[in-house]
């Protein structure tokens, strides 16, 4: 008679891969990680007769590693070895403020449409010393609070996005006969090899009030060209340590206003208007640039300008604010560059005027 065919199950296993390396680095995935799957397959199987030919019996003997036949039974294949790829720039957020920062990233860059950011192009790796340090400014302006930075930075990314500062510094020429001798940059060494920069504002050179302050967006275009001239003294993109976290920042400039021979800014709305709306800009766009401001051959009617910050800024912020009534006291507010500030600051250094600045039109 004919074999009767009967049905029999058969269960499938995957292969269980070894890690060669003992200890990888885990690899963030968004995709969800599925149970080994096991495949159940039913086939038909011809049932083995009961009785089996000498040369049958030596075949299947054949068929079995020698390892099974001397123990008795068949033991399992191999396991096959394969290797893992790990990606080493991954890195989990620890939890501190600039790491939460960090992962917010990804949804201020989708809102802005922007990443630069003081000649930074921000990145969204932990690991990126240039973007840690806008990001630890911005914090610190905000006492570490990441939401509270995260909305500052979109609205200042969106400013830069909108008002180009970079190229206001780069491509225009601004009007001489109401800009020209009012800014300067200069840059200085201390003994320890530090570099000190110093923004200078010097409005006693103003030649007409209503021309240089009466068109506020022009004026303030100026102004951050001239800030974008000094953050590039300061040289952020080159920078290869990042802020301490809970040390001093490195990265900060010095700013001198000069009010001499300055009468004028009690009464003028133009001047007060274009400084309300410096201050609250860069309050906004610069955070935690400024190391110490010097308001230098002060008047005493000019109590109005320090009433106006303190509206605007932190108390951290107006504690580096210094009033000076004589501009030759400059020198012994920072003893470290005395020598090299200029004559008319105490120092025994180059005129201002030999300092870098801003484009100009022709005279």
């Amino acid at each position: 008679m004919s074999s009767q065919v009967s049905p029999k199950t058969v269960t499938v296993e995957p292969v269980r891969a070894a890690v060669e390396d003992a200890k990888p680095t885990v690899v963030a995935s968004s995709a969800p990680v599925e149970p080994p799957v096991v495949e159940t397959i039913s086939e038909p199987v011809a049932a083995e007769p009961d009785t089996k030919t000498t040369a049958e019996l030596a075949a299947e003997s054949a068929a079995i590693p020698e390892s099974a036949k001397e123990g008795g039974a068949e033991k399992p294949p191999t396991p096959t070895r394969r290797s893992v790829s790990f990606d080493k720039a991954a890195k989990t957020h620890d939890g501190s403020p600039l790491s939460k920062f960090f992962s917010e990233l990804p949804s201020v860059f989708e809102a802005t449409e922007w990443r630069e950011m003081w000649g930074i192009e921000l990145q969204e790796s932990e690991n990126h010393v240039q973007t840690s340090i806008v990001l630890e400014k911005f914090l610190r302006a905000n006492n570490k609070d990441v939401a509270k930075s995260k909305a500052q930075l979109i609205e200042a990314l969106k400013w830069r996005k909108k008002t180009q500062p970079g190229k206001l510094l780069d491509d225009k020429s601004f009007d001489n006969a109401k800009f020209s001798n009012l800014g300067y940059v200069t840059t200085h060494t201390t003994a320890s090899g530090a570099k000190e920069v110093i923004t200078w504002n010097i409005y006693g050179a103003v030649k007409s009030v209503k021309n240089t302050f009466s068109d506020i967006a022009e004026f303030l275009e100026w102004r951050a060209a001239l800030m974008e001239l000094s953050i590039r003294k300061l040289d952020l993109a080159s920078a290869t340590e990042k802020i301490p976290e809970n040390g001093p920042d490195p990265y900060r400039m010095i700013q001198v206003h000069d009010y001499r021979n300055v009468s004028f800014l009690r009464m003028d709305p133009s001047i007060k208007a274009a400084s309300k709306e410096t201050i609250q800009t860069f309050s906004m766009a610069y955070p935690e640039l400024l190391k110490e401001k010097f308001f230098v051959n002060v008047p005493v009617l000019m109590g109005w300008v320090f009433t106006a910050m303190k509206i605007f800024l932190s108390a951290e912020t107006i504690k580096k604010f210094h009033p000076l009534s004589y501009g030759s006291s400059l020198a012994g507010e920072i003893p470290e560059i005395a020598e090299q500030l200029p004559k008319d600051y105490g120092g025994s250094g180059q005129d201002l005027k030999e300092g870098a600045t801003v484009m100009y039109t022709a005279e």
